[in-house]
């Protein structure tokens, strides 16, 4: 995880934090399916490979209990199968405009989920 992230009050931001602000971790996610947890936030792109059609599930705010309003999490598929977006119980993800159940990312393309509020999530990039 990029240093720095999360902070408490009262931290000293040191060097090596600062630092930290401006690299993002890779976790590279090959299976089938995957589901978004507290690591994944703060700096983090999951890239994507698999040749066949992958899901990436949003948690519920009771998982994702790190994820603050405005986190962003990016993602990018490297892989020849679409990599699709599934909302958790009780998420509700809005892409393109309208709420969708399953936005879909190509091979070699890149978008961003977004927390916008309570167990909503806005996902914009590349998302067909």
């Amino acid at each position: 995880m990029a240093t720095g992230f999360p902070a408490s009050t009262g931290d000293v931001l040191s060097a090596a934090m600062y630092n930290g602000l401006v690299t993002f971790d890779i976790s590279t996610q090959s299976g089938s399916t995957y589901t978004v947890a507290n690591a994944d936030l703060y700096q983090k792109t999951i890239l994507t490979s698999n040749a066949s059609t992958k899901t990436v599930t949003i948690a519920p705010d009771s998982t994702l209990t790190a994820a603050a309003v405005g986190s962003t999490i990016t993602f990018i598929n490297t892989g020849a199968g679409l990599l699709t977006f599934a909302a958790g119980a009780g998420v509700t993800i809005v892409s393109a405009g309208a709420v969708s159940a399953a936005p879909t990312l190509a091979q070699y393309k890149a978008c961003s989920a977004i927390r916008q509020s309570a167990n909503s999530w806005i996902i914009v990039g590349a998302i067909a």
